[in-house]
């Protein structure tokens, strides 16, 4: 944006051939502030440009693709709640706009929690000037204000993303930001539990009902969400295979049904006869994640385990636990529903396995 006006930019290397063919453009001018070339943002600009330099340069047109497929999978998004919240005066609220483009595009209720907390947290931080005030610099203080906070760089990235849904996807200025420095990604080892471990959380569980819980999310490798979205009709008995439909990435995919969890859930449906989620409320609903996460948290403290257990440690545990087995690393992904090898493959720096064969050479 120059002057309030969309333009689009042109950054290359020094290059004669392309400084001349630039020339020919319908009036290119300079900006000292972005350091390229730019002209209005415009379909007639936009075709000239890749008729001229076709054959030439290869231009990265990713800049302009910002339509991309909505999210037809996730469950029902209630955004609503922004809108209705009671309001508190000095706050800065998420734009209309906003809370309208995550909607249309379909996000899921999580991904819409982060963004307008996000977002709000960033214009909370200049609440005196007006959002079309800010540019890349003042991104910038901002990022550098959540690091002087010490905040892990997951979170970093996670309020990067929901300032750039505002200005690439709102307002139509794709990879405005693209410059701005993001911080490493933390390459940090998953945490695995023994079996045996496994086996105390599970005879450590106030009824079936929670029995049942751990069971499936270690037993079948799913993560919190995928075990709240799952339906009674979800569990192939026949097969013994449990399927997880709309996960994340909006896949679906089947993966292991344990005879044990099996032998548990027949008695559970008896004495609870969920009727539409396997594991609803008190009122029908959908179970809490909160009560998945206390679940686990208070099987584990009363089987003794000191260190902290949330659900996706029991889905790391299963992962490893496979690998160790002997189960090939494809198959693993399959079950886990990655879509890439490269995530499964961080389990085999934690497989035991691996590590048994080797001779230690103190020893």
């Amino acid at each position: 944006m120059i002057n309030n006006t969309k333009m689009i930019g042109l950054k290359f290397d020094s290059d004669k051939i392309i400084h001349a063919l630039i020339k020919s453009l319908p009036e290119p001018k300079w900006s000292n502030t972005y350091k390229m070339v730019y002209l209005p943002n415009t379909k007639q600009n936009l075709d000239h440009i890749f008729k001229l330099f076709k054959g030439v340069v290869w231009i990265n047109y990713n800049r302009f693709s910002n339509n991309k497929p909505i999210n037809t999978g996730n469950e029902p998004l209630d955004i609503n709640w922004f809108r209705k919240r009671k309001t508190t005066p000095y706050y800065k609220y998420c734009p209309e706009k906003y809370l309208l483009k995550l909607e249309l595009k379909r996000y899921s209720n999580n991904t819409v929690r982060i963004y307008v907390s996000f977002f709000e947290m960033y214009i909370n931080f200049y609440y005196d000037r007006a959002i079309n005030t800010l540019n890349e610099d003042d991104i910038r203080v901002f990022l550098q204000h959540l690091i002087q906070k010490k905040m892990s760089n997951s979170y970093i990235n996670q309020a990067i993303n929901a300032i750039k849904f505002y200005y690439e996807l709102v307002l139509g200025m794709p990879n405005r930001f693209y410059e701005i420095e993001r911080p490493r990604k933390e390459y940090k080892l998953p945490k695995v539990i023994s079996k045996e471990e496994i086996l105390l959380i599970i005879n450590n569980t106030n009824n079936i009902k929670h029995r049942c819980v751990v069971e499936l999310l270690y037993g079948s490798g799913l993560r919190k969400s995928e075990l709240l979205n799952l339906k009674v009709n979800d569990i192939d008995s026949k097969r013994m295979l449990v399927r997880v439909q709309n996960s994340k990435g909006n896949k679906d995919r089947f993966t292991l049904l344990s005879k044990n969890a099996l032998n548990d859930l027949r008695l559970y449906y008896k004495e609870y006869n969920p009727k539409n989620y396997l594991f609803e409320g008190q009122k029908g609903d959908k179970y809490s994640g909160e009560s998945v996460l206390r679940i686990v948290k208070l099987a584990s403290k009363k089987a003794g385990i000191r260190e902290s257990i949330s659900p996706h440690i029991l889905r790391h545990s299963f992962a490893t636990h496979l690998l160790e087995s002997g189960v090939d690393l494809r198959q693993i992904q399959v079950l886990l529903g990655h879509s890439s090898t490269k995530t499964t493959e961080i389990y085999t720096h934690v497989a035991t396995n691996t590590f048994k064969k080797i001779k230690n050479p103190l020893d």
